[in-house]
Formats: structure tokens, C-alpha cells, sequence
């Protein structure tokens, strides 16, 4: 079980604001791509209006972390995002309209308890595999969608077709369990030609290496058990790490034993990521030349608290 999970596709980074969250992700030393926004006309001869979310995103060889900003009542598109024109049938506007609208909504509720990490998704290269091991296990979920993403190519931006399901709880609305989304990704794979470019991070930032889950001591062990549902076995420690997805669980009163100084926003909760970086003293001097404060963990782990980075502690790693 859970041989089909390939480590983290992206985590999810829901902020309130687009401009400042792209300018601290800087400071931390990351190359953010410009952001994009959905645009659509409203009606058939009507202009293409953005709505929905802005999204811009920080690029690993492996994985990807996502900074989503809501676009709000004026529709104003966030940090000046570039528009994203969505080409579909006139009879699948209105679905389309809903669905996205409808996942703002749950965004902006996301948001309205924290700002800072919402959205897991593991990779996965055999999705439907994944859909029938799910539905063995009796585990809800919205069943295989498939959509076009953008994707940066060095000869610009091309809509590449990609394969998505998330993760439900019977007692919130679908795609949605009580730390936020969780999911699962399959991406078609591209020529070489089409790949797209992986930046260069002044921090030395060489993949998405983890996420950190909060949850209450009496919630562990239901959440242990959801988890393994979802990924596969657990090796228990001092927290429990889900190998298959890079996800770590651990109870809120062991959460500064991992993190010192950290406490979670709500519970359960999404407490922070980890990258890994080719010279963690480099990425050290770094941070601190740019006025970013550390906590230095071992010999080979430091991260950046929560309060300074937008609501959520990203962990920096040695790479191994």
C-alpha cells in the first residue's frame, strides 16, 4: 500500500497578499515565478475578467511551492499577475465559473483561520491506481479530474494536461479534510525540450523535501490512521513521518521539540515545509544578511520561524 506515491508533488501557500508574499519569498532567498491569474469573459461578448485565484510558483526539480492570493471583490488581479486566458465551450462556461469560484470560497475560509500553508499534494505517476486503492480502502474522494496547467517552457508559457483528486471528509464539503486540501497529482510527462526551466535560488534551494503536520495528541492517533490510508506506512518516532509523501505528523506538545518556539495557528494545521539547499551555511549567511531570523536545529537543519514568513516555518535542509 502506498506504492504509488512518489514523495510531494506541491504545498500550498495561501496568502492575503500577492506582492508582499512574492517580496519576502525573495528575501528568503527564492526566485519566484511571476504570477497568473484565470480570465474568462463573464458573458459571450463581454471582456475577460480575472476571478477566482493568482498563483505564482517557486520551481524545484522536484516539486513546488504555490503562493495563492484570492482575487477579490474588485478584480484586481493580485501582484499585478499576468492574465491566464481559460479557452473552453461556451455551454462549460458556467460550470467552470462555478468551480473555480467555489474553490475561492473555500480558500478564503482556509484563510480566514491562518494564513500560511492549506494544501498537501502528493505525486503520484499512476493516479487511477491511486482512485481504486482509495475507494478499496473506503477513503472519500472526488473521484480523477483532469485539467490543463500552465507550464513555463523556454519558449514561454504552454497548457500542458495534468490529472488531479482530492482527498474528502464525509463531514465537510468535497475536497476538503480538517487540516485543509490533500490530495494527489499526475502530471503527463514532457519532452525534454518542453521542461521547465528550474530556477536558480540564490538560497541554493534544490527540492521540496517535506511538510509538517500539526494536530491536537488526542487527534493523532485517527490522524495516523487517515494518513497511512492515504500513503502507506508510518515510521514512528518523536514525530510520525510518512516516508511515501515527505509528510511528518506530530502532536502539538511535541511540536517545539521539532520546531523550538513554534506554535500552531489552529490545530490541526499545516505548521510549515521543508526544502532542501546545496550549503546550509551558505543559505545561513544568507538569510541573515537579508535580516531573516534563524533557529538552528542540528548540524544539518535550521529554519525560518513562522512569524517571519508569512504564517507558516520553512525548514532549510542539507541536501544529502
Amino acid at each position: 500500500m502506498g506504492h504509488d506515491v512518489n514523495g510531494l508533488h506541491h504545498v500550498g501557500h495561501l496568502v492575503r497578499d500577492m506582492d508582499q508574499a512574492m517580496e519576502r519569498y525573495r528575501r528568503l532567498g527564492f526566485t519566484v515565478a511571476a504570477p497568473a491569474c484565470p480570465v474568462m469573459p463573464a458573458t459571450p461578448e463581454g471582456p475577460a475578467e480575472p476571478f477566482g485565484v493568482a498563483n505564482a510558483h517557486v520551481q524545484f526539480p522536484r516539486g513546488f511551492v504555490e503562493l495563492v492570493a484570492v482575487v477579490d471583490h474588485t478584480g484586481r488581479m493580485p501582484g499585478n499577475a499576468r492574465p491566464l486566458p481559460l479557452r473552453v465551450p461556451q455551454e462549460q462556461v458556467p460550470r467552470l465559473r462555478a468551480a473555480i469560484r467555489a474553490t475561492a470560497a473555500t480558500l478564503t475560509s482556509f484563510l480566514r483561520r491562518f494564513q500560511g500553508v492549506h494544501i498537501m499534494i502528493a505525486d503520484t505517476s499512476d493516479i487511477d491506481r491511486v482512485a481504486a486503492r482509495l475507494t478499496a480502502g473506503d477513503v472519500g474522494h472526488g473521484g480523477v479530474h483532469d485539467i490543463q496547467r500552465p507550464v513555463e517552457t523556454a519558449t514561454g508559457t504552454r497548457m500542458e494536461p495534468a490529472r488531479y483528486l482530492e482527498i474528502s471528509d464525509l463531514h465537510l464539503p468535497p475536497g476538503r479534510v480538517p487540516e485543509g486540501r490533500i490530495g494527489f497529482a499526475e502530471n503527463t510527462p514532457l519532452n525534454p525540450s518542453q521542461e521547465p526551466p528550474h530556477a536558480d535560488h540564490p538560497n541554493g534551494a534544490t527540492a521540496l523535501a517535506g511538510c509538517v503536520l500539526c494536530v491536537a495528541d488526542t487527534a493523532l492517533p485517527e490522524v495516523e490512521r487517515r494518513y497511512e490510508s492515504y500513503f502507506g506506512p508510518a515510521r514512528h518516532g518523536r514525530a510520525t513521518r510518512f516516508d511515501r509523501a515527505d509528510v511528518t505528523v506530530v502532536a502539538a506538545s511535541a511540536l517545539t521539540r521539532l520546531l523550538p518556539g513554534e506554535h500552531p495557528a489552529a490545530l490541526p494545521a499545516f505548521v510549515g515545509y521543508t526544502v532542501a539547499v546545496r550549503d546550509l551555511a551558505a543559505t545561513e549567511e544568507l538569510l541573515r544578511g537579508n535580516g531573516v531570523p534563524t533557529v538552528r536545529t542540528g548540524p544539518d537543519e535550521l529554519f525560518v520561524p513562522a512569524r517571519a514568513a508569512l504564517g507558516a516555518a520553512i525548514i532549510f535542509r542539507q541536501d544529502d
